[in-house]
């Protein structure tokens, strides 16, 4: 496999992605395959040893990686509900030795959080790929603290007026959205788990998100979960997109440099040229995709893992090419664009 650890790009996968525009029924969408194919193709040309069908195993195993992460998030709510019902347990037996009021079971008894613990997807993906919480108990029991100490569950236990299944659907999703989705512990644990969580995260977390909300109480345990591709046609997306992208690097840089002829095109930021190169490789190899759709996605990208004037460059440049391959015969789509000036390019290494 390619090692992604040069220190650049290390640097890189702090970024954070800023998810945007609809959500597809399924895990891994062409957005994401995006984000991976800007990692893998740097993460490419930063190794010594570049090997194409390894490379391409790589990029195929780190999507399989998000949505291994899709699936733990979702086990951690279910973790943390048996972690507050042997919490509740406890507080009942001492409340019986006590002679105190016994302890509430709303929370443990929330029909959402019962639903996902039965829900047959995640269990048998869960014991598949041996995804558990069990060595991480302190972090389980740390945000069942969190929890129990939130307005958010004050709220929850106090409101006798609605009981039923949308509101304990709800209050799981604000919990995920205050506790669990901006959580430097979490970051951290997930970051020693693997290379790849981390940077993952932010896409992941709109997808669990949009999980929770689709859960209905009528499929009980064969509520659908996202599945990890809708068909065979995104994985051949990434194939081709990434593969397009390494065979025929010459050629898409010599299309770069004639469009920047102005600069001396070796002194341009070499995350702004990887992200270029992805952009045309997509633009001449997928003729469905429109141009502007392209360029939009790529300069979003360049905006998060390259220099602060990077997307308005990008921008420029991609516009540039896109019109010169069009109007040479080379670009058989239409750019559906207004020729824009050019930008001043991105130096910084």
């Amino acid at each position: 496999m390619i090692s992604c650890i040069s220190w650049e790009f290390s640097i890189l996968l702090q970024r954070k992605h800023n998810p945007k525009g609809p959500l597809f029924d399924k895990m891994i969408n062409r957005e994401l395959i995006r984000i991976k194919i800007v990692q893998l193709t740097y993460a490419y040309y930063q190794n010594g040893n570049r090997n194409m069908d390894n490379a391409e195993k790589e990029l195929l195993f780190s999507l399989s990686k998000a949505y291994d992460l899709y699936n733990f998030l979702l086990e951690l709510i279910v973790a943390t509900n048996k972690e507050m019902r042997h919490r509740l347990e406890i507080a009942a037996k001492r409340a019986a030795r006590e002679g105190t009021e016994e302890p509430s079971r709303k929370f443990i008894y929330n029909r959402f959080a019962v639903q996902l613990e039965e829900n047959k997807t995640l269990n048998d993906y869960k014991e598949a790929q041996k995804l558990t919480w069990d060595n991480d108990l302190e972090f389980v029991k740390k945000l069942c603290l969190q929890i129990e100490q939130s307005d958010i569950y004050a709220q929850y236990m106090a409101d006798n007026a609605h009981d039923d299944y949308e509101t304990d659907r709800e209050v799981w999703r604000k919990i995920y959205r205050t506790l669990i989705q901006d959580n430097a512990d979490l970051d951290a644990l997930l970051e020693e788990k693997s290379l790849y969580w981390n940077d993952d995260k932010e896409v992941v977390d709109t997808f669990v998100l949009k999980t929770i909300k689709r859960f209905d109480p009528q499929t009980k345990a064969k509520q659908e979960l996202l599945p990890e591709f809708k068909d065979e046609e995104d994985r051949e997306f990434a194939r081709k997109l990434f593969r397009s992208t390494i065979l025929n690097a010459d050629q898409y840089q010599r299309y770069m440099s004639e469009s920047s002829r102005n600069w001396d095109f070796s002194r341009l930021a070499y995350m702004d040229v990887v992200i270029m190169q992805i952009a045309l490789a997509e633009m001449l190899t997928f003729p469905n995709i429109p141009v502007s759709v392209t360029i939009n996605e790529f300069v979003e990208l360049a905006k998060i893992y390259s220099t602060h004037k990077s997307g308005s460059y990008i921008n420029g440049m991609l516009d540039s090419i896109a019109h010169h391959l069009y109007d040479t015969g080379k670009l058989l789509k239409p750019v559906d664009l207004p020729r824009s000036k050019k930008a001043e390019p991105s130096t910084d290494a």
